[in-house]
């Protein structure tokens, strides 16, 4: 086991979570854009909500075993990755508009699926869970610090 599983962990959350803020903020900069794709028909659609998706990085056999038997000795902490970035499939929604250059025969244009309101929430608990991991990294980086001071 490693002096660095706790570093490592932490590391590849902060990665994550960044990730995660990077796609909130494209998400919030497009909630307005109502020509992003081009469908097979080629008519044009609006952007669509993204979201990351993330798992424990280490999901073999071996960790599971381990979990189940309480045998932590070569059970480390190893951290998230993301396994991908995915579209909302929620129904765009229509806002009447007779006026704009995308409204249908109707007078509806199909707009964005993204909640600016559900974005600012997602990126204050992705902002806050950047923060924790921080201070976990620092907390390991201090502890081992006081390990090195140990031998003197």
């Amino acid at each position: 086991m490693s002096i660095f599983n706790a570093m490592n962990a932490s590391a590849s959350a902060l990665t994550a979570q960044r990730l995660r803020m990077d796609v909130i903020s494209s998400n919030i900069a497009n909630a307005n854009t109502t020509r992003a794709t081009v469908n097979e028909n080629g008519a044009v659609e609006p952007y669509r909500r993204k979201m990351v998706e993330v798992e424990p990085s280490d999901r073999n056999f071996r960790t599971f075993l381990n979990k189940a038997t309480n045998n932590t000795s070569n059970n480390p902490a190893s951290g998230v990755k993301v396994t991908s970035i995915v579209e909302d499939e929620e129904p765009f929604k229509l806002v009447y508009n007779p006026t704009h250059p995308d409204a249908n025969e109707a007078g509806y244009v199909q707009m964005p699926n993204v909640d600016p309101l559900k974005e600012m929430v997602d990126l204050m608990s992705a902002t806050r869970s950047y923060e924790a991991n921080i201070t976990a990294l620092n907390a390991s980086k201090s502890m081992l610090m006081k390990a090195l001071e140990i031998g003197k």
